[in-house]
């Protein structure tokens, strides 16, 4: 009970902070750098390992470099998903541009659903939420829950304020039947990690044998809905602009592993330009092959 309350207190606490303007919260976010990255050194061994191991051609001094911009852009990331609370649609779609989105108008128009991959890089959840408040078709986001369910609950609204409808991941088939009769778009954040009975197969990404979740491949090639990714560029401080790239538009013709190598490509390109923007906090690389 006590505990519920603390967690009521804080929900509320996050909707004050969001009605501050976000010049003021990136004030708040350099101060909550130097918290995270050195007084606490918040998961600060997992990112330089991950770092690290992915890019073994980088020296030391610029490794530590790409970590300090990391943790500076995690900071800012945070005060903005606050912020989303009760940001506006015209905020909203002054922050986050797109170009391509005439692609999937064209699917959507001849009755088809298409699928949409892309990683946890810049802000993919204002993406997420602009995408909503710019497409005719339903836009269904396959996600993993928040075992806390009170901040779950705050976080879902947040998300589907604009529209958009949320799936948690093991009820994906479900939700794909709920909506069976009217194209939609199905976004999946392709790089999460399976858990362990989840991990069937190994790609190499960034150097690394890593487990790859193959929702998107074994939906795609049942349903042959054609892929599009979502490459996300980060223009300036809390801006952002979507390509929508095609990457597979006939899935059943790919071979098996074909298109799970492929949006890990993808995304491992991205990461490259500008690595970051990649969660690199994430525990990515638990598993390992047998």
């Amino acid at each position: 009970m006590i505990k519920r309350g603390f967690a009521h207190l804080g929900v509320f606490f996050l909707f004050l902070i969001s009605l501050l303007p976000l010049p003021l919260l990136f004030f708040f976010a350099r101060l909550l750098y130097y918290l995270l990255y050195y007084l606490i050194g918040y998961r600060k061994k997992v990112v330089r390992e991950n770092l690290t191991q992915s890019f073994p051609e980088k020296s030391p001094s610029e490794i530590i470099e790409i970590e300090k911009k990391f943790f500076r852009f995690l900071s800012d990331l945070i005060f903005e998903i606050i912020k989303m609370t009760t940001i506006s649609k015209k905020e909203t779609l002054k922050r986050v541009t797109f170009k391509g989105l005439e692609q999937l108008e064209v699917h959507f128009k001849a009755g088809e659903s298409v699928l949409a991959c892309t990683g946890h890089y810049g802000n993919w959840e204002l993406g997420t939420l602009a995408l909503g408040l710019n497409l005719s078709a339903k836009t269904l986001v396959i996600y993993k829950p928040l075992s806390n369910k009170i901040f779950e609950s705050w976080f879902s609204k947040i998300r589907t304020q604009y529209g958009n409808i949320f799936i948690a991941m093991r009820q994906t088939l479900r939700g794909m039947a709920a909506y069976k009769n009217e194209p939609t778009l199905l976004c999946f954040a392709s790089d999460q990690a399976p858990t362990r009975e989840e991990t069937k197969y190994f790609l190499d990404f960034l150097h690394q044998p890593t487990a790859a979740l193959l929702g998107v491949e074994k939906i795609a090639k049942s349903t042959n809905r054609p892929i599009y990714y979502f490459k996300v560029t980060v223009v300036k401080k809390g801006y952002y602009h979507v390509e929508v790239l095609p990457m597979c538009l006939n899935p059943s013709a790919m071979k098996e592993y074909e298109i799970t190598n492929l949006h890990f490509k993808f995304l491992e390109d991205i990461i490259k330009e500008q690595p970051q923007y990649w969660l690199w906090s994430h525990k990515r690389w638990k598993f390992k092959p047998e």
